[in-house]
């Protein structure tokens, strides 16, 4: 068993709760910009309005007036369910100025996961974004049979909205929301947020004050180069998600603009505009825009050239990275000019893609390639890649500025011990450690001497730098008795820009294989691209099954992916043979969470009969 500590270096209580951090922001800085908000109708180019933070705490004293007046009691459960918006956050902290604990609800979700959250949360009152949203509120509403429930929407409306609420809570005295805004501690549950379940069935995650105060406070002081009154985000992310709400009050908390966007497709046009110095992301996107650079080359001729760059960019994240325990550490003459050609040719065009003004990117929610990392700060544009989960209020470990290993998600957040068991368990214990579940029951399991327990594996180099190798529900032990982690394969397939998820089986078979899935938009680009007009026009099944692919030149593609994951990996772990599969990846097909991570179980049960075949067929393929 071993264990690495990082000490707190900021307590949180000097605060009673979440809301004195904005609080405190308002004392130093009310005319500071906190909020930047997009047009109803403009485009994500146009001039977008800016908000102060004295003009939102105004905005959230006259939305929590309105909840007090509705009747929203101190300790009530108040549900959001709505995409990405600046009206998110107003409701969040107008709610904990009520004295509210805030439920968030997917917009994604069905009305019966719905319904499921409103019971288990004890809700009646609830703010949906649009209209369609609040249909499925007051659906899930009516199936759950709660007496007296109320939806408001963001939008405006004929039916009750935000305005509505604030112009009945123009009775309510400032005293009564202060009064009211002061009633939680650090110990009060903050929020209830609903597990994605890649592996079961969602769990109400009961989140403390503390919980997001010593994380705002510590990731603060830890991350100076990046939380700064000069930066600035744009936050896309699910604000249902526990990562985007701290984040979103790390940055409102120590001055960084924020502007939200619900659709991903927008976050890239908007960046010149909105010139963001930090953005959080999931690999998926850097791998997107490393493959359109590589795409927009091609079309030039240069595809040659641009696998040189890449390569160069790779080598110099390496001398970066080294540099950081070696400092004599130097570049060759060789490597050097090679950097200054391509960093006028391609990597000042991507830096500048980005806005011009990204000092640092923070990668999650999923393994990041190492070599991907490597690129990325080659051409001057860094990724802090950290580990978290809902249960210990997003960041659990993290690289550091000036410490960034590649293939590693870093050491523990300050004030936070993580300990891994005999099994090789990670395991938490620290500020951001949640309080427990609402079920009872699912606790029994869920620590043990203290700690909870993240069902992940990993391993600690001796820095105290984790390493993730999976998670141990997915272990597969074949025929053989080899106990295989799957996750190593399957992220270096998924580092792949065609693919969105792979997946290993060979559970009691006497060789490991694969599922592969497509990433529909890219397969669609890269059939386009190729001149395959027959597959470019191939339909997704409705029923929610999926369609095997077997082109000649896309399984070359695909096989050399594959090659190169087993190539990286033990020969007993490599898988033998595979199938290509195209799907419908949206989460109204079921098998992926809100967070886009696929429920590997129901998948895998869905795609038997390709499982099967795999094992049918024993002619070897790789």
């Amino acid at each position: 068993m071993r264990e690495f500590t990082t000490p707190l270096l900021v307590a949180p209580s000097m605060h009673q709760n979440a809301t004195d951090l904005l609080m405190q922001r308002l004392r130093t800085s009310p005319e500071h910009i906190a909020f930047e908000i997009r047009s109803a109708d403009g485009a994500v180019t146009d001039p977008w309005r800016q908000v102060s933070t004295r003009e939102f705490v105004n905005e959230v004293r006259a939305l929590a007036k309105g909840f007090i007046a509705a009747g929203l009691q101190p300790g009530e459960s108040l549900a959001i369910m709505s995409a990405t918006r600046y009206e998110w956050a107003l409701t969040d902290m107008a709610a904990w100025f009520a004295g509210a604990i805030v439920v968030p609800i997917y917009e994604t979700s069905a009305v019966e996961q719905v319904m499921a959250v409103l019971l288990d949360a004890t809700v009646r009152f609830a703010i949906a974004g649009t209209s369609d949203e609040a249909s499925i509120l007051e659906r899930g509403f009516e199936q759950a049979g709660i007496p007296g429930s109320r939806v408001w929407t963001m939008d405006t409306r004929v039916e009750p909205d935000l305005a509505d609420l604030v112009d009945d809570g123009k009775r309510v005295a400032d005293s009564v929301v202060e009064e009211r805004r002061l009633l939680a501690t650090l110990e009060s549950t903050a929020t209830i947020v609903y597990t994605s379940g890649t592996t079961a069935a969602p769990k109400g995650a009961l989140i403390t004050h503390g919980n997001f105060v010593g994380q705002v406070l510590n990731v603060a002081a830890a991350y100076t180069e990046v939380v700064k009154e000069s930066g600035n985000t744009i936050i896309f992310l699910p604000m249902a998600h526990v990562l985007a709400r701290g984040l979103q009050l790390t940055c409102l908390a120590n001055g960084m603009r924020i502007a939200h966007l619900a659709d991903t497709r927008e976050v890239v046009p908007s960046l010149g505009a909105l010139k963001p110095t930090f953005l959080v992301v999931v690999p998926r996107v850097l791998q997107k825009i490393q493959a359109s650079a590589a795409a927009a080359a091609a079309q030039k001729h240069l595809g040659q050239l641009w696998h040189l760059a890449q390569d160069t960019a790779i080598d110099w994240g390496l001398l970066a990275e080294a540099r950081e325990t070696n400092p004599a550490a130097q570049a060759t003459l060789g490597l050097r000019v090679r950097h200054a050609i391509f960093d006028r040719l391609f990597y000042t065009r991507l830096r500048t893609l980005v806005g011009g003004r990204l000092d640092y990117l923070l990668s999650g929610a999923a393994a990041l390639d190492a070599e991907l990392s490597l690129f990325f700060r080659g051409i001057g544009l860094p990724v802090i890649e950290g580990y978290g989960l809902t249960e210990t209020t997003a960041p659990l470990t993290g690289n550091m500025p000036g410490s960034i290993k590649s293939g590693s998600v870093g050491v523990p957040m300050p004030g936070t011990t993580v300990r891994l068991s005999d099994d090789g368990e990670v395991l938490a214990r620290g500020v951001g450690v949640f309080a427990g579940y609402t079920n009872t029951t699912d606790n029994l399991d869920a620590f043990t001497d203290g700690f909870f327990r993240t069902g992940d594996l990993g391993e600690f180099d001796e820095q105290g730098r984790l390493t993730l190798r999976g998670r141990i529900k997915d272990v597969i032990v074949t025929a053989g008795g080899k106990t295989v982690s799957p996750t190593i394969w399957e992220g270096y397939v998924e580092s792949d820009p065609l693919i969105a998820h792979a997946v290993m089986v060979g559970e009691g078979k006497p060789f490991l294989g694969g599922l592969v899935l497509l990433d529909p938009e890219s397969f669609q680009e890269w059939a386009t691209r190729e001149g395959i007009t027959d597959i470019a026009r191939l339909r997704i099944p409705d029923d929610g099954g999926a369609v095997e692919i077997d082109d000649e030149q896309l399984l070359k593609a695909i096989l050399k992916a594959v090659g190169a994951a087993n190539a990286k990996i033990a020969r007993s772990e490599q898988v033998r043979r595979f199938i290509v599969l195209l799907t419908d990846l949206s989460e109204s097909n079921e098998i992926l969470t809100p967070t886009m991570k696929l429920k590997r179980d129901k998948f895998i049960e869905r795609s038997r009969f390709f499982v099967e075949k795999i094992y049918a067929d024993t002619r070897n393929q790789t």
